[in-house]
């Protein structure tokens, strides 16, 4: 490769060696060297087919301190010598054991492999136990999961004489590979993948790995391939897999072998990266290198203590306690509690009632049934089931068996709900005919259960293993199993993905139980009280805190068609006495209070408590809903799904905090702690933690109900958890000397510009002052380090949408037209911006997210303003 310059490759890695291979004949070796003297280990890293060592360029570029990396062209491929004869496995793997052996490598070593290399690193890994340190994983295979036939586009290349077109007399195979990426790869990435294998004759070596793979029982590979399959089982060093779900080659049941061959092993998804993840998610590498530099620190040996921050005036703060469910109740005791109670637990839409009674009864013999059915604990259920009794039953059966529920709401829409659910690897789905035919299409793994019966010939297109009403005949006749821990996972909840992919979120019985415990002390809620919940997994809570809940009669993916006569019924339905509604919930019950009966307005009277989360709530939204629930009490809690609830504030302590730089959210609940990670002139938080009024940074929280961790995203959890004992929120904020949270934004919303940061709340608020403003984002444009500030705005009148849409337009997905804002209103937003403002642009609508349709899309705002000011969009 001498004399190519390729980008990301410092030509100084690069050398050649001779060594023997397998068979002792001397060959030259074209390997990536870093040339560091190994003081902690060696980074082995073993590329596929039909790629070379650059695959591993950035992992050279991240590296900790003392650790050599190695990353070898295998013979035949990159710059290695090329071969007469095809190599099998088995002589790949001793083909590296003795290039190791000949660079002096020693151990302790940790083994990096992809694709092909991932079988080969293995077969390396197995063969050097007293060397090896741990395993990383890439897009890889050991073995064809059972039932499976491999890789489509694997045994199409497989194929001799397609074969020899595509991978030897053409680059049709070596050029394919890098287009598998979306987006595409820049050009001059994929001519260095492909630049050593310009030629047939430099190819040959391409076609005979194709051929090496083991597909028939004779293949001479097989036994091979079976004793790597085999071994692995055995390693008992740190695993870390790095994966991209959307590779058409090692998909999903490929990775649910590695994890059942490997199960301590991390595992971070990257959402939208293919086949070459090394490509499409560089930022893989950095991942890497925290994961080995923590392997050698231990930092998962022990708990991490929760160490005092600094408070007010420098003094020390004392770790908040963290309460584990102190009280020792089960997400179930209710129930128990109130198993000859014919009181209404459960309201469904149209108003079919489940009582108490009835509803412990079917919890139970559900729950004996899905463990007489194979439902192990531990295992997963995806929940396709509309808000309903069946969906309450559902999941506390799921809880009282060990089971793990995973809740992804349809308002991520098909393809998020697809990604969600298929990260979350299910091992079994209840849904209705709809729901199981969404699971069909999603490609769900694990058995069906159906909500109700139905026809033979449809069970058998669906694939329906049992419907809830046979497992509960089932369980009628079987024991209950042995309940759970406290500390065994009892949910995976999805956030509502308006920062990027939804993100599973692990909690344990006894956090979910502490967070019932918050609830219940914080608003005083009893036994006495019910609740309409216009956010569904909020209603499923209802049973657990021991009060009867109904969801109204809408469609809970637009909250914002909420109408004040469709809560007053089933406040009516339910005799209310709290609300749990969204922003955009409550603003269209404002908006529709005309023409209430007097029953329900009655019902309406009767409510004593509203609460209203997902996103920043207006003071004047909540002044305007009293005249509908004149006797309620208005709490906006703060909180994510992550950790909720973690401030709260009431109407009141709303219109006392006055306007600041930011929405007030009141003060943390007792047992929760707060504090923040200061900005720097660049919008990073990165400094120490620290409770100090007015210090504007990243929001971090500790609390006993904080989620375990993020599912299938350990570079994300550890990002979370920078401070051990702590959960980074990414929402941006300050403390004021009243000990009240004031949040600013989101950290990846911050603008940074020339002059330091811009968090963007506080300018939205004040340019929403002006009579002519409805609502406002400020979005930065341009380099990180060097942004201006736009200000997008909707004038009054200006969106031709009705309730919602006159500010916001539904989901991520809207958009609306810009325009240059004429020259008085360019001068007003920037007098009331009180911040330097570049561009002032109006709109139709503002996108928003789809679960609370309260938060907007600043980063979609935020692109199309740079496209329209750099002159491809046009007014």
């Amino acid at each position: 490769m001498a004399g190519l310059e390729l980008p990301g490759l410092d030509p100084a890695w690069s050398r050649v060696v001779t060594a023997p291979d397998a068979d002792g004949v001397a060959r030259t070796w074209h390997v990536l060297d870093n040339g560091v003297e190994p003081t902690e280990g060696t980074l082995l890293c073993v590329h596929g087919n039909p790629t070379w060592s650059y695959l591993w360029r950035r992992l050279f570029t991240a590296a900790p301190p003392g650790w050599r990396v190695l990353a070898p062209d295998h013979l035949g491929m990159g710059y290695s010598e090329r071969l007469d004869e095809a190599r099998t496995l088995a002589q790949r793997v001793e083909d590296l054991g003795a290039l190791t052996a000949e660079l002096g490598v020693t151990g302790p070593v940790v083994t990096v492999g992809h694709d092909w290399g991932g079988a080969i690193s293995l077969g390396w890994a197995l063969e050097h136990r007293d060397q090896l340190r741990g395993v990383v994983l890439g897009n890889t295979a050991v073995e064809q999961p059972p039932g499976d036939r491999g890789p489509v586009l694997i045994r199409m290349a497989h194929v001799p004489l397609l074969r020899e077109n595509a991978c030897v007399r053409t680059n049709t195979f070596v050029w394919g590979t890098s287009a598998l990426s979306r987006p595409a790869l820049p050009l001059d990435v994929r001519r260095a993948l492909a630049a050593p294998y310009r030629t047939a004759e430099r190819r040959r070596s391409v076609g005979d790995f194709v051929a090496d793979i083991p597909f028939a029982e004779l293949h001479p590979s097989r036994p091979t391939v079976e004793a790597i399959a085999k071994g692995v089982r055995t390693l008992d060093v740190p695993a870390l897999l790095f994966w991209g779900p959307r590779d058409p080659v090692f998909g999903e049941k490929y990775l649910a072998d590695l994890l059942d061959r490997l199960p301590h092993a991390q595992l971070h998804r990257y959402e939208g990266a293919s086949h070459l993840v090394t490509e499409d998610a560089p930022q893989y590498a950095e991942a890497v290198a925290r994961w080995v530099g923590e392997m050698v620190a231990g930092r998962d040996a022990a708990e991490p203590a929760l160490e005092p921050i600094d408070g007010p005036e420098g003094e020390p703060t004392t770790g908040a306690a963290r309460p584990e469910g102190a009280t020792g109740r089960r997400l179930w005791s209710a129930l128990e509690e109130r198993t000859d109670d014919t009181a209404p637990a459960v309201v469904e839409v149209g108003g079919h009632t489940v009582s108490w009674q009835v509803l412990d009864r079917r919890v139970r013999e559900l729950a004996a049934g899905l463990a007489a059915a194979g439902v192990r604990p531990g295992h997963r259920i995806g929940l396709l089931v509309e808000p309903s009794s069946d969906l309450t039953a559902a999941v506390y059966a799921a809880w009282r068996a060990g089971a793990v529920v995973v809740v992804a709401d349809k308002g991520l829409g098909f393809a998020g709900m697809r990604r969600a659910l298929r990260s979350a690897s299910v091992d079994h789905v209840i849904g209705a005919p709809a729901g199981l035919a969404a699971a069909r299409l999603m490609g769900l793994p694990g058995s069906r259960i159906a909500v109700r019966a139905i026809g033979d010939p449809q069970r058998r297109a669906l694939g329906v293993s049992h419907s809830l009403d046979e497992l509960a005949e089932l369980g009628r006749r079987s024991p209950l199993p042995a309940p759970p821990a406290a500390d065994r996972d009892c949910a995976v909840v999805f956030t509502s993905g308006a920062t990027g992919p939804a993100k599973g979120v692990v909690y344990r019985h006894h956090q979910v139980r502490s967070q019932l415990e918050l609830l219940a002390s914080t608003y005083a809620i009893t036994g006495e009280d019910r609740l309409v919940a216009a956010f569904a997994p909020f209603a499923l809570l209802g049973p657990a805190l021991g009060i009867g809940s109904a969801v109204p009669d809408i469609d809970v993916t637009v909250p914002g068609t909420l109408a004040a006569a469709t809560l007053a019924d089933a406040a009516v339905a339910v005799d209310a006495t709290i609300v749990f509604a969204s922003p955009a919930a409550l603003r269209n019950v404002a908006a529709t209070r005309q023409g209430l009966t007097g029953e329900q307005s009655a019902a309406l009277g009767r409510i004593r408590l509203v609460m209203s989360a997902g996103a920043p709530v207006p003071a004047a939204l909540l002044e305007s809903l009293q005249s509908v629930l004149p006797s309620a009490r208005f709490h906006t809690p703060y909180g994510m799904t992550e950790a909720l609830p973690v401030t709260d504030v009431s109407l009141e302590e709303i219109l006392t905090a006055g306007s600041g730089e930011g929405v007030c959210v009141g003060r943390p609940l007792p047992a929760v702690e707060v504090a923040v990670s200061p900005l720097d002139a660049a919008g990073t938080a990165d400094g120490p933690l620290t409770a100090e009024p007015g210090r504007t940074g990243e929001i971090v929280v500790r609390a006993g109900h904080v989620k375990d961790r993020y599912d299938g995203l350990w570079a994300t959890e550890r990002a979370s958890t920078e401070d051990p004992g702590w959960h980074r929120t990414g929402d941006v904020g300050h403390l004021d000397a009243e000990g009240r949270l004031w949040v600013e934004g989101r950290l990846p919303h911050v603008i940074s510009t020339a002059q330091g940061a811009v968090t963007p709340v506080g300018v939205e608020q004040r340019v929403e002052r002006l009579p002519l403003v409805q609502a406002a984002a400020a979005v930065g444009v341009g380099p990180a380090g060097a942004q201006v500030l736009a200000v997008v705005v909707v004038l009054t009148g200006t969106s031709s949408r009705g309730g919602l849409g006159e500010r916001l337009g539904r989901g991520s997905g809207g958009r609306g037209r810009m325009r240059l804002a004429d020259t008085a209103l360019t001068d007003a937003v920037r007098a009331a911006a009180d911040t330097e403002v570049t561009a002032v642009l109006t709109t139709d609508h503002l996108p928003v997210d789809v679960r609370h349709a309260s938060k907007v899309d600043r980063q979609q705002v935020a692109a199309e303003a740079a496209r329209f000011l750099a002159g491809s969009l046009h007014a």
